[in-house]
């Protein structure tokens, strides 16, 4: 009994050894996946506007945080990735979005090459589009298209 017990103790140690291991493996790829989207974002053309006022802060928590959003701002269609604090928005137009997009399938194209060896799976998950508009007046943050960096 007393071997029983001890094998027991071994076998749920070495278990929450191995869960440990796998959340912090988890929570360092979102890390990594986070910084990644944002650095592909920027590539696309999306430009970085800090969120300041109690205004933008409002329009900001409408978001989810991870994904790109569509929304409208003075009429017009735009991208908004928050940062995962909320303090900072990516902002881009349709022609920077499917930028962003292409960019994500060469990544799943080259993810699926090198993950077919190992079995894994890799899924984009972005959903935005003109047709799922997350915000209808997406507002306070001054002249988003006037912005020289799209010229």
């Amino acid at each position: 009994m007393k071997k029983l017990l001890t094998f027991t103790n071994v076998i749920s140690a070495v278990a929450l050894i191995w869960g440990i291991a796998a959340c912090s493996t988890t929570t360092n790829n979102a890390a990594i996946n986070t910084s990644q989207k944002e650095m592909m974002l920027t590539q696309a053309g999306f430009i970085s506007k800090t969120v300041t006022t109690p205004k933008q802060k409002q329009q900001v928590e409408k978001l989810p945080v991870g994904v790109v959003s569509a929304v409208k701002y003075k009429g017009n269609l735009l991208y908004v990735y928050p940062t995962e604090k909320k303090d900072q928005i990516l902002v881009g137009k349709q022609a920077h979005y499917n930028s962003y997009k292409k960019a994500l399938q060469t990544q799943a194209a080259q993810q699926s090459q090198t993950q077919s060896a190992t079995g894994g799976v890799y899924a984009t998950g972005e959903t935005a589009g003109p047709n799922r508009i997350a915000v209808e007046e997406f507002d306070g943050f001054g002249p988003i298209q006037d912005n020289p960096a799209w010229q």
